[in-house]
């Protein structure tokens, strides 16, 4: 049928090309490749102008290459809460990679084999394997660009429609598509041209393609030998159209990867790489040296945080889980992160340059946008590239700080800390009159020694609400029968958030007096009711560099040693503790006590923060309550807007996310409004939610509770607590 018919189990890798094409197809790929590396030489060497990281990043790196390389190849991050995106993603990210790596073999066969070695390993059983796995996975790559597309221009899915996208987006994902379906195009026109023979079966996509060609009456060179002498619309000539096609098209992508989103594919790889495990939940600590500045310039951003810029795809997970956002705060954290990017790059291509953070003004980012973020953690747990944002967020925060441009109230709260160590701005001495009312005293961890020193916080010191909470817990660990204490007014704020909105020196001084505090009394274990406190002590004060400040006059302390850097003091929320408890048979529970039906909120400090999801929920059920989870639980809880300083804070928000959390449990729960109680445990959390449940008209339908409360009602001691409550 064919004069170029086939039978060796194999194939000619450059048939139809002539030496002179050969030659000029090799210099535009070293040219496509010269310009790769050379984009990417500036890419990196960008990152050297950043500020060193605080953190480790480089250590162990061969154990971190290998742990970032199951990350990237399992497509794990793509397909949290996200199905559709995470099958979408490996099959691009597959497809692409055995793509890849088919074109290194065929370079490895023609070169190391044919031209060094005279033979070939590319045919027979081997050619046949490879022909299928390529057009398996390069169908899958095709069918997952596809799904891209649906996604991005049928359906326009919001999150990946915003200001930063623009035509790059367009012009790498279509060229990706032409990429893939002109690859199986040139095949199917091979194996036509080739007479299409039995053994090239295998490679199936561009068999059904020469059979359609077949079909279609295309012609061949063969048949035409006595007409046109080989011009016109034939098989070979499409083929040759198609071969060039293809080739500029991959030349044209490979160069254009350092300059535009493509270069995701090895930015992201590398962020993953250099990821600090313990992100967010520990910040980096400033330097003692006044001179020392936080984001005047670009320049004060890390290197790993420039990364960070780059690593970004503009997917907008991480604005679709983002409380502030969803409440018509003034922050995407995408946004955040591109517009910096966006900067630095108009920066480097000779624009002026301009305040990175203030209020108002021509800042690049606006000081209410920072002002929004509640610290939360969403968008990083959502983010599968492994941003930071809270680093650089809170960088910019710092810098909002030593600007002046703060909140008002946030400078009424550092000024209550400031004056009597507690955010109410309350007398030190009052902090522990909240135990006055219990049937027993609560015993002072500095004059006797304990085995849990309990920090009470805040908020169940001073506010009405949550000290009943803290009776509660006070009476639990009383029935369970432990020693414990607590420091009366020797116990301050414990400065999580008001580190998270820029005050840093603040919190290294109450750091200090603290563990100062603690080095004299003789205890076991610190106990936290506040998922907050407990966050800082366990994860940042042991990373505080005290002796750096132990000798500035302005600190209130002398200690200089670096606290806990062992991790020989444990750190336990109180729910921890008290599940432990349970567990040893000290308190009476047996599991069917109560019959409310519940709802669970997780603290973002408890669980995103510090992944403890269980421990509450193993007391609700001790109770004998009946769980009813909400759609958004565990990593994926929606924050109740009161941390990053939400709590002291007024905005113009549509929903409040507290309303917004009490609108779920009630409507988006299997139980519906049979939810009784929306049980939290923190105090920050019992705040915003006591308030959201009044301006949301909520009052009638359900009642906030804490998970100490619930227990306190199942040992039989509720009594204690009306008493309590009469007494306030």
């Amino acid at each position: 049928m064919n004069v170029l018919a086939q039978s060796d189990v194999a194939r000619e890798t450059y048939w139809g090309i002539t030496n002179t094409e050969y030659a000029v197809f090799y210099l535009l790929a070293a040219i496509a490749i010269a310009t790769f590396v050379y984009g990417v030489y500036q890419r990196f060497s960008r990152y050297t102008d950043g500020d060193d990281d605080p953190f480790a990043r480089l250590n162990d790196l061969p154990s971190r290459i290998v742990n970032g390389a199951k990350i990237v190849l399992s497509n794990e991050k793509q397909f949290n809460r996200d199905l559709y995106g995470g099958l979408m993603h490996s099959f691009i990210l597959w497809g692409f990679l055995t793509l890849f790596i088919a074109t290194l073999i065929l370079m490895v066969d023609e070169y190391a084999f044919q031209k060094v070695l005279h033979t070939s390993f590319w045919e027979g059983t081997f050619y046949l394997s490879y022909q299928f796995i390529v057009d398996a996975m390069g169908l899958l790559f095709v069918v997952g660009i596809g799904m891209a597309m649906y996604r991005r221009y049928w359906v326009r899915n919001e999150r990946l429609w915003d200001r930063h996208t623009s035509s790059e987006d367009d012009v790498f994902i279509w060229t990706l598509f032409l990429l893939g379906l002109g690859g199986f195009l040139l095949e199917g026109l091979r194996i036509y041209s080739a007479g299409i023979p039995d053994h090239e079966i295998v490679s199936f996509v561009g068999y059904g393609l020469a059979l359609a060609f077949d079909a279609a009456g295309l012609s061949v060179l063969g048949a035409e030998q006595a007409g046109v002498n080989g011009a016109g619309l034939n098989a070979e000539n499409l083929h040759w159209l198609a071969w060039w096609s293809h080739s500029l098209i991959a030349f044209f992508f490979i160069a254009w990867i350092p300059y535009a989103k493509p270069f995701h594919m090895l930015s992201s790889f590398a962020n993953v790489v250099v990821r600090d495990e313990k992100a967010g939940k520990r910040l980096p600590n400033v330097p003692s040296d006044l001179d020392a500045t936080n984001a005047e310039s670009i320049d004060d951003f890390t290197w790993k945080e420039i990364l960070d810029q780059d690593a970004c795809t503009k997917c907008g997970r991480c604005s679709s889980v983002c409380p502030a956002k969803a409440s018509d705060r003034p922050l995407d954290p995408r946004n955040v992160i591109l517009d910096l990017k966006q900067y630095r790059e108009e920066l480097d291509a000779g624009g002026e340059q301009q305040p990175i953070v203030a209020d108002g003004g021509t800042s690049v980012i606006d000081a209410e946008t920072m002002e929004s973020c509640m610290a939360c953690m969403a968008c990083m747990d959502a983010c599968p590239v492994e941003i930071e944002h809270l680093q650089s967020f809170t960088r910019l925060n710092r810098q909002l700080t030593d600007q002046g441009d703060v909140d008002s109230n946030m400078q009424d709260v550092f000024q209550n800390v400031m004056q009597n160590g507690n955010t109410f701005g309350d007398s030190p001495r009052s902090r522990g009159d909240w135990a006055d009312d219990l049937e027993f005293d609560v015993p002072d961890a500095r004059e006797e020694e304990v085995d849990y020193l309990w920090y009470v916080g805040d908020f169940p010191s001073y506010d009405e609400r949550n000290k009943q909470v803290a009776r509660s817990l006070a009476t639990i660990l009383k029935e369970a029968d432990v020693s414990f204490g607590i420091l009366f007014d020797d116990e301050k704020y414990d400065g999580n958030d008001i580190r998270r909105v820029g005050e840093e020196l603040l919190y290294v001084e109450l750091a200090g007096h603290h563990v100062e505090t603690w080095e004299d009394c003789e205890f076991d274990t610190i106990v936290c009711t506040d998922p907050h406190s407990y966050n800082t002590f366990k994860n940042e004060y042991p990373e505080l560099n005290f002796d750096e400040f132990a000798d500035d006059p302005m600190m209130p302390f002398e200690y200089d040693e670096q606290w806990n850097e062992d991790g020989e003091i444990e750190v336990y929320h109180w729910t921890q503790a008290v599940e432990e408890l349970v567990q040893e048979g000290n308190l009476d529970l047996n599991g069917d006590e109560l019959d409310y039906t519940v709802t669970y909120h997780d603290p973002c400090h408890l669980g995103r923060y510090n992944d403890e999801y269980e421990a509450p929920r193993e007391l609700i059920r001790a109770t004998g309550c009946e769980l009813d989870e909400m759609p958004r639980n565990r990593d994926n809880s929606f924050c109740c807007g009161g941390g990053g300083g939400g709590l002291w804070m007024d905005f113009e928000e549509e929903p409040k996310p507290s309303e917004e959390r009490i609108r779920e449990a009630l409507e988006d729960t299997d139980a519906g409004a049979g939810v009784e109680k929306f049980v939290v445990a923190c105090p920050m959390c019992m705040t915003m939610y006591e308030d959201g449940r009044k301006t949301g008209g909520y009052e009638d339908e359900i009642e906030v509770v804490d998970v100490a409360e619930l227990i306190v009602e199942a040992i039989g001691k509720e009594e204690k607590a009306e008493l309590e409550v009469a007494a306030d």
